[in-house]
């Protein structure tokens, strides 16, 4: 068989994942990633194209023997990438524009998991933001009563559009930051409000051809800015695999009570679902709920998860697309643990200064079993890595780099991942300190 080139379709750090796993494959020969970063520079070959240019990634696919596309980000999902390059005769991992839906609006996927019969929150919903506040008022007639609420933008608002609200005033800011003053755009045309769900979140990846499920490892995010799962949402400061919060008896009622039956209800809806499905849960005291799902790898648990996979990613994309994932035994991974700590730029998830300089990658990437994904990253003064090697490599995003390390246990990786990040400079840089400490109080916790 002869070598494939693939175009990984993106710019964050689960693309340079994504990338970096992809042509490990002995059946690959070149891999695109557009518009990618500094990092994919080095591990592939960038491409200096929008992912919005649906027709001028669909152009370079041809002209360049693509023999498979993978679309990271739910926006370029959400806005019909897939369903183009399907209908220009492109093999596609990745799920239809109404199969994306399930991210793409909260409320389409409380729907359906209500129709379904899935738990999830209790919610509202509504169109207008006066409604909303008039809803809150009613509910909590006394300011000083104590609110649990959760309110969500329905639509795509990069992970930030989700307030969990302590009082009756957190709950109408917010309501009016998402609704009225429209913070987050388009996102917050309709919103909801749902009950505040107690317990440890987890992330349930699985990979389905619409007919067959591959549930992968679990992993756990950490939404907050800041240690001990304080300060605002981001886009996810960091996460783990496996997270020993899940033991297996709770993972087989993930999948036959969750993932199974998402699977059938988008099968019903006219919507078959094609790619990664990612469950994110709240394990309750009344067992695991749906908080949200996403139909792409998610960024940052992608990196500890491809950190530990061993088996070929393409062959598994490739029986998705062609919708024979039933032919492949489960996937193989490697059994000790993945940590990925992401440093972020100064002022992150709110604005943050662009062009430091960073140094100190090089050394990280040459310790054992540490890998640096690259996010917002990009080399100074544009270039495409090659015949511009010795350009600077400087900030270009909030997150910018997903510093990522296995270890025998979760403590080595832990050791391992931050003694990495030490190597690390740039003006402003930051991180949490304390991720994988769920992880480490849940083992202490079983020993005791």
């Amino acid at each position: 068989m002869n070598p494939m080139n693939v175009l990984v379709v993106g710019s964050g750090g689960r693309e340079h994942a994504l990338a970096w796993k992809i042509n490990q494959s002995p059946r690959v020969d070149k891999v695109f990633v557009a518009p990618g970063n500094a990092g994919t520079a080095v591990d592939a070959i960038n491409v200096d194209l929008d992912q919005s240019d649906h027709p001028a990634l669909i152009e370079f696919a041809k002209s360049n023997n693509v023999g498979l596309v993978v679309v990271g980000p739910e926006a370029p999902l959400v806005a019909g990438l897939v369903d183009d390059m399907q209908e220009a005769g492109l093999k596609v991992f990745g799920p239809s524009s109404a199969a994306a839906e399930l991210e793409g609006s909260k409320v389409f996927c409380k729907n359906l998991l209500r129709s379904a019969d899935i738990p999830t929150a209790d919610y509202r919903t509504f169109r207008a933001a006066d409604d909303a506040m008039r809803y809150i008022k009613d509910r909590y007639s006394d300011p000083s009563d104590p609110v649990n609420v959760v309110v969500k933008a329905d639509g795509l608002a990069a992970g930030k559009g989700v307030v969990v609200c302590e009082t009756r005033s957190e709950a109408l800011e917010a309501i009016d930051r998402i609704g009225a003053r429209k913070e987050f755009g388009a996102a917050g045309k309709e919103l909801i409000i749902e009950e505040r769900l107690t317990g440890p979140e987890v992330s349930v990846l699985a990979i389905t051809d619409g007919e067959t499920i591959l549930t992968l490892p679990t992993a756990q995010d950490h939404k907050p800015a800041n240690d001990g799962d304080t300060g605002p949402n981001t886009g996810g400061m960091g996460a783990y695999s496996p997270a020993p919060v899940l033991d297996e008896q709770t993972l087989a009622e993930v999948e036959s009570g969750i993932l199974v039956p998402v699977v059938h209800a988008m099968k019903r809806a006219r919507r078959p679902f094609k790619g990664v499905l990612y469950a994110g849960l709240m394990l309750t005291p009344a067992g695991p709920k749906v908080l949200e799902f996403n139909v792409r790898f998610g960024d940052p648990e992608c990196q500890p998860l491809l950190m530990r996979l061993q088996s070929d990613i393409v062959d598994v994309m490739e029986a998705v697309a062609d919708g024979r994932l039933g032919e492949l035994e489960s996937l193989t991974f490697d059994p000790r643990p993945a940590i990925c700590v992401v440093m972020a730029s100064e002022g992150y998830p709110g604005s943050y200064e662009k062009g430091h300089t960073i140094t100190g990658i090089d050394a990280a990437d040459e310790m054992e079993d540490v890998k640096v994904f690259h996010a917002g990253t990009s080399l100074a003064g544009g270039g495409d890595g090659a015949s511009d090697s010795k350009q600077a490599i400087v900030n270009s995003g909030g997150r910018v780099l997903g510093v990522t390390a296995m270890g025998d246990t979760i403590s080595a990786a832990k050791l391992q991942a931050y003694k990495a990040v030490s190597k690390i400079r740039w003006q402003g840089a930051w991180c949490r300190k304390d991720i994988s400490d769920k992880a480490l109080a849940v083992a202490i916790t079983d020993r005791s």
